[in-house]
């Protein structure tokens, strides 16, 4: 197993890509391996053909050397398959991520506000930690990114002396490498602050934990109860807060990477970890409100995961598994398989947006099968 030099071009970037390459597409192949339904033989050759690994700055989970690991991960399923491979990635990843945190504490040590590619699911510490807790959950290089996490969660004071989120950027939602001013705090799973929550709850509910673990949640719980807003259609949050407002204030899209679902199971989750029943009720409410609510619903026009009713799916399928009361998600089952069935079909092949996310989304829908692998635990929803 290489790795490149650290070279990013557009080519290499697709070919090396979880999101939108074949390393996302190899996803559904693996689990229909997984259950007899397609060639292992297939799943070597389609991951053979993927060249010298990216690593370096621009490595993440959904990128190069990481993505691939998690990939292989998810093939060999407690078997010796992909064993030098992935021992082999072991070893960057670890050094990565090291390399990683050390500019992440001195950017904090230095009281400068961070960015989407520090932190987040999509590129940051975030997703390198939901690849450690797969991969290596009591090393300590996993306990380490829960340290960082317990210290971004930590108030921040910026130059005019207002006390900020840790976790508030200096650029815009849209414009992750221009500076914005003001900047703002992210609300969302995939670039905001319920990434950090999912992944500290997920690593409490696995019995790992670090000094400010549990103040770490309860303080971005306390964060989302401020600005949640509450009406007729339920309880909904924000996509990002600026120094002056909350957007948007009207109900957005349900979808996974911003909307109510995924805040839902972030919160589910802390709820679950925190032993808060109050919580976990809450949140499980405030999806069902959101599934209720057609105008909620009537903006999801695709079937990817990012945007689009696949996600919405599978983060249901998620929170019922864990919820109070299971069968209630389970009533609307036919509603969203019909919604998946007629909804634009995704252009592109990908994973994150799509045909390939799609059809995992709905591979066991309507059906009593668990999935083979646990393939969604790259959008931190287990």
């Amino acid at each position: 197993m290489t790795t490149a030099a650290p070279i990013l071009n557009r080519s290499t970037a697709t070919q090396q890509s979880l999101a939108h390459g074949p390393l996302g597409v190899a996803l559904l192949h693996i689990e229909r391996a997984h259950r007899g339904a397609g060639s292992w033989q297939a799943v070597h050759c389609r991951l053979g053909a993927i060249g010298p690994l990216i690593d370096g700055n621009k490595a993440n989970l959904f990128l190069g050397a990481p993505a691939m690991a998690y990939v292989l991960h998810l093939a060999s399923a407690g078997t010796n398959r992909y064993g030098n491979a992935l021992h082999t990635l072991d070893g960057i990843i670890a050094a990565h991520t090291r390399r990683r945190l050390g500019a992440a504490h001195a950017r904090i040590d230095q009281g400068k506000q961070t960015s989407f590619a520090e932190y987040d699911l999509l590129r940051g510490l975030t997703g390198l930690g939901a690849l450690l807790l797969r991969r290596d959950p009591g090393s300590n290089t996993a306990k380490a990114v829960l340290e960082y996490l317990v210290r971004l969660t930590e108030p921040l004071h910026s130059p005019g002396g207002r006390t900020l989120p840790g976790w508030w950027v200096w650029h815009g939602p849209a414009t992750p490498g221009v500076p914005t001013p003001g900047g703002h705090a992210n609300v969302g799973l995939a670039h905001g602050i319920a990434g950090p929550l999912a992944l500290l709850a997920l690593a409490k509910l696995r019995g790992i934990s670090v000094t400010g673990h549990h103040e770490a949640m309860t303080r971005i719980c306390r964060w989302l109860d401020q600005i949640r807003q509450s009406d007729y259609r339920g309880a909904r949050w924000p996509r990002w807060i600026t120094e002056t407002a909350a957007v948007p204030t009207h109900p957005a899209a349900p979808s996974w990477c911003y909307g109510t679902p995924g805040l839902a199971r972030a919160q589910q989750l802390a709820a679950m970890a925190l032993g808060d029943a109050c919580r976990q009720r809450m949140a499980e409410q405030a999806l069902l409100s959101c599934l209720a609510d057609p105008l909620q619903l009537d903006q999801l026009a695709g079937r990817g995961l990012c945007h689009g009713i696949g996600g919405l799916l599978r983060v249901v399928q998620r929170v019922a598994e864990d919820a109070e009361e299971p069968g209630v998600f389970a009533t609307y089952a036919p509603q969203l398989s019909g919604r998946f069935r007629t909804a634009e079909s995704p252009a592109e092949i990908g994973f994150l947006e799509g045909s390939t996310g799609a059809a995992l989304a709905f591979e066991v829908t309507g059906t009593d099968t668990a999935p083979a692998t646990n393939w969604d635990s790259c959008l931190l929803l287990a």
